[in-house]
């Protein structure tokens, strides 16, 4: 079997899934790599990947989405020239893990795409959404990348076709324990912005990373990072708790090494509302601004020794025995209707 295995560049908690997925999948079938978007700075070591520009959504330094520049950025013309020119026919498969162009090849080809993804979880009415929801953003979670048949992952399991989250192998091996700072990566917020908010509360030390970090600075009893994979996992070993944007991955990995969480998710990111609101139902505090009451839940983080829990995280193995199974079942004679549940 030859599969294309599409990956969304933009977030780093598609390519730790990658990571994790594709050993196993390599065992069992050829597989071909593509990744799109350009705001990642996360690479697959050893893995020959096949680069296209795609989609990618791009941030003000408040913490939050900027309509003008992911506007300004997107090429429509070269967005379908990636599609036309994408030779999926070679393929018995497509998985795309939110990635627009090897979907859209898929579907326009008939060849059987698999949504491999946390966004593929929003297909389920079942999954958490905020008070208000958002129909262009419900529209777009259906359509940036669709798909013939999915699989989700989230919290916990919401629908038939959800499972928990992947925890990478890197986490798996941390021996995690409670040090004296608290780790921070909320990459949208302008790291100066941060300092000066977390200066505040000086009864702990903090450890802030951020994107727009090129060397490590030090303020008082806060510490600027640029973000790197193993000074990044060093300081959540080692962590009292995590600040963090409502990101499903890192909020999954610090759940799972017993830490406590807050989170704040990015502005006009639909995606991470719905994430708070499903965070927040399992007892995690949810924070939308740096005001007083952002101020009072991280008094409230640093006294309390509030740990959540998710029951069940899923196995890569057994993930790609599932994947197998669904390929094999496919009609491929028959172009189903993408994913529309």
């Amino acid at each position: 079997m030859k599969i294309l295995y599409g990956i969304q560049g933009t977030g780093h908690g598609h390519i730790s899934r990658a990571r994790e997925i594709l050993p196993e999948l390599s065992k069992v079938a050829s597989v071909d790599v593509l990744m799109s978007g350009t705001k990642c700075k996360m690479t697959l070591d050893g893995q020959e990947v096949s680069q296209r520009r795609g989609l990618s959504l791009s941030y003000d330094s408040n913490g939050g989405v900027s309509y003008l520049k992911t506007a300004l950025e997107i090429n429509p013309i070269r967005f379908l020239r990636d599609i036309q020119s994408l030779n999926v026919e070679q393929y018995d498969l497509v998985i795309s893990d939110f990635e627009p162009v090897s979907s859209w090849a898929a579907i326009k080809a008939g060849i059987m795409c698999i949504g491999l993804s946390h966004q593929a979880s929003f297909l389920s009415n079942r999954t958490p959404r905020p008070p208000i929801r958002s129909h262009l953003f419900e529209h777009v979670l259906r359509r940036f990348a669709p798909c013939h048949k999915a699989i989700g992952f989230h919290f916990l399991k919401y629908d038939s076709f959800i499972e928990g989250p992947i925890i990478r192998s890197e986490i798996r091996r941390l021996d995690p324990f409670q040090g004296d700072h608290m780790t921070v990566y909320l990459p949208a917020f302008n790291p100066e912005t941060l300092a000066s908010v977390f200066m505040g509360f000086d009864q702990v030390k903090w450890e802030i990373f951020s994107p727009d970090c090129e060397s490590t600075i030090s303020k008082g009893n806060v510490t600027i990072c640029p973000v790197g994979n193993e000074t990044f996992l060093k300081s959540l070993e080692s962590s009292a708790g995590v600040v963090t944007s409502a990101g499903f991955e890192t909020s999954a990995e610090a759940i799972y090494l017993g830490k406590k969480l807050m989170v704040i998710p990015i502005k006009n990111q639909y995606e991470q509302l719905c994430n708070a609101q499903a965070l927040k139902k399992l007892g995690v505090p949810v924070a939308f601004n740096l005001d007083k009451s952002f101020g009072d839940k991280i008094h409230e983080l640093l006294i309390k020794n509030n740990i959540h829990r998710i029951p069940e995280f899923a196995d890569s193995e057994r993930l790609v025995k599932r994947i197998l199974r669904m390929a094999a079942t496919h009609n491929a004679g028959k172009k189903s209707l993408p994913a529309m549940a």
